[in-house]
């Protein structure tokens, strides 16, 4: 009787915790979101009135003159994620397909730990490298050199990315296969990452929309234009690149337009990520 007369007594106590803990983490996820809402508030209120169908459509204006857009740095940086993306994506994958289905355990330690070393340098040696390897040797800066640098970025992002995944495909699925007499390439490529297609294609969302918005290792091989980029072994504007230099210059009317190429950025980012999470939850979805 004592006993329960106790429990009863510390049952209002238990109820303060435990909404005291729930005040908490609900802060700690306010303080989370706070900065993500306050950089897109920043960005309407500076940059939705110069965000236009000229914005969308129009080459930039020489200095003095107001108004133009940013349409070339736009079509840039889709052609250097396209440029990334034949680089990175194949590697990445392939790699990921190897440390999860081949190879032995110590080998894979080592290429798991490069590749987390890799995932931690900072993008602007990424730059830094192929400006020594590609624009001082061929002498000149090219979409070539930025694809090369952004794609370089992504390789162990989706390396990783793929590994996990593919790791998460029920054994069952393999020795099934294989005792049907299916060859084992076969089974890796039809039954496998089939299966883990969806958190493949998730990793490789998530890899674009991390070198969406690099700029130091453009300003190192890319370089940047502001005009049309008719060909890939010249220099190329990008969207990141573009909002840089007008965000430095002196001009009010630039730095209008760096506040809307900013809000288009992040807009693009986030629309990128919201994807990455409805294939998420279909895949967990489908999982349970």
């Amino acid at each position: 009787m004592t006993m329960l007369s106790g429990q009863a007594d510390n049952h209002p106590w238990r109820n303060i915790k435990n909404a005291l803990a729930s005040t908490a983490t609900f802060v700690s996820a306010l303080l989370v979101i706070a900065p993500l809402a306050l950089v897109f508030f920043h960005l309407l209120v500076n940059g939705a009135s110069s965000v236009n169908w000229a914005f969308f459509t129009h080459l930039p204006k020489p200095v003095g003159e107001a108004g133009g857009g940013m349409v070339n740095a736009i079509v840039g940086s889709l052609e250097l994620l396209a440029l990334a993306s034949i680089i990175g994506i194949p590697i990445g994958v392939l790699g990921g397909v190897y440390l999860a289905e081949y190879g032995t355990a110590r080998v894979n330690w080592m290429l798991r730990f490069v590749a987390d070393v890799l995932n931690g340098v900072p993008s602007i040696t990424w730059g830094v490298v192929v400006y020594g390897l590609v624009v001082l040797r061929f002498k000149g800066f090219s979409a070539y050199a930025g694809g090369l640098a952004l794609g370089l970025i992504m390789i162990p992002l989706i390396l990783r990315t793929t590994e996990e995944v593919i790791l998460l495909v029920p054994n069952g699925y393999r020795e099934a296969a294989l005792a049907l007499g299916v060859a084992r390439w076969k089974t890796i490529v039809h039954i496998v990452m089939k299966t883990a297609s969806k958190g493949i294609i998730t990793g490789i969302l998530l890899a674009l929309a991390r070198i969406g918005g690099e700029t130091a290792p453009l300003l190192f091989t890319a370089f940047g234009n502001h005009f049309w980029n008719h060909s890939l072994s010249q220099p190329i504007a990008a969207l990141p690149l573009q909002i840089f230099t007008y965000a430095i210059s002196p001009y009010d009317d630039w730095h209008r337009q760096a506040w809307a190429g900013a809000l288009v950025l992040v807009t693009g980012i986030f629309c990128v990520n919201v994807i990455v999470r409805i294939l998420t939850r279909q895949r967990t979805a489908s999982v349970v």
